[in-house]
């Protein structure tokens, strides 16, 4: 099956959302079936006690529950604050927030405290980047001088009314919830489903198919390709395999060659598990330091391999940190926990 489809439809009986590129799954959204606030949601909430040590401070928010900001400075006990879920909570512990919201569409992103009308990079005809910048500038006409604009990639493939539109929604819930900074801890704008973040974050470049309904991940055997992810084995090219295994500590992933230990086979396996590698962790929501024991091989092959995992981590929508090399020959990176592990939601 070639080609890029969106499949909607319920996985184990939740609403859910998988990209599929050439056979390949390459993402998957599964709503959640706890109450709690899913990433992307902005909530009114207030401050209560410093964390010590930790450089930040717990926020009190609607239900009881409470956010783990990491900010301390401006911020005084008792004072009402605007904060966005930026990822799942740990077992027993608070929900990671952050006072720097985003409203984001399919063709705009509102941006508070980060001023400037901008244009995506990946968007490179000249003409088309002047044709946006003056839509931009216009939708954004009379906006506070601290609220920005980004125009996002799908821009390109939208006409004038759909992207003045969008930006126009985005500017006037954007401003409503600024203005909402009095009264008691209250979710202020829900985070988006399954279907919704589908469709405003996988629409470039535009889906080949989109199937959405009920068989429609049977059509395309989601159910196969997701099971395939609950086992720590991934088998790569020439006949390797790499092994994710999390604990409570970190993730481990280990390379092996399989029967041929040659160092051509070593450098083969690991390129072809630096470049899966992003692929899997994001299918599998795992985040939080990530160490990988690749498959053995010369040192001056090293700066290659680094150079094939910094491209292949290049674009990823969890921020990355590759830390590098330690004494014993093992690579660390740090990805930031963006969703729930897919063990966990599919227990």
């Amino acid at each position: 099956m070639k080609g890029r489809v969106v499949a909607i439809d319920t996985l184990r009986g939740r609403a859910a959302a998988a990209l599929i590129v050439d056979g390949q799954l390459e993402d998957l959204l599964i709503d959640a079936d706890d109450p709690g606030f899913a990433p992307g949601a902005i909530l009114r909430g207030i401050v209560d006690r410093p964390m010590k040590g930790q450089g930040g401070v717990f926020v009190k928010l609607p239900e009881g529950t409470s956010g783990f900001l990491r900010q301390v400075s401006g911020l005084a006990p008792g004072q009402a604050v605007l904060v966005q879920v930026t990822g799942p909570a740990e077992p027993g512990k608070a929900l990671p927030v952050t006072t720097r919201l985003l409203f984001k569409s399919r063709y705009a992103i509102l941006t508070p405290d980060a001023p400037g009308l901008n244009i995506s990079r990946r968007i490179h005809d000249d003409d088309l980047r002047d044709s946006l910048a003056a839509l931009a500038q216009a939708g954004m006409e009379g906006a506070a001088p601290s609220l920005g604009l980004i125009l996002r990639s799908a821009a390109a493939l939208a006409d004038d009314e759909e992207i003045a539109g969008d930006i126009a929604a985005m500017r006037d819930l954007a401003e409503a919830v600024l203005a909402d900074l009095t009264g008691p801890p209250e979710l202020l704008v829900d985070a988006p489903d399954a279907a919704e973040a589908a469709w405003r974050d996988w629409a470039d470049p535009p889906p080949d198919e989109v199937a959405d309904g009920h068989g429609s991940f049977a059509a395309h055997g989601v159910e196969d390709l997701v099971s395939g992810l609950l086992a720590p084995r991934v088998a790569l090219s020439g006949g390797g395999h790499m092994v994710i295994e999390p604990t409570r500590a970190l993730i481990s992933v280990d390379v092996n060659t399989g029967p041929d230990t040659s160092p051509a086979a070593s450098l083969k396996a690991n390129i072809a598990a630096a470049r899966d590698l992003p692929r899997q962790l994001r299918l599998r929501g795992l985040g939080g330091q990530v160490v990988i024991d690749f498959a053995p091989m010369p040192k001056k092959d090293r700066a290659t391999l680094e150079q094939v995992l910094r491209a292949a981590f290049k674009g990823e929508a969890a921020e990355t940190s590759l830390a590098g090399w330690t004494t014993l020959g093992l690579y660390e990176l740090v990805r930031k926990r963006d969703r729930q592990p897919l063990s966990e939601v599919l227990a």
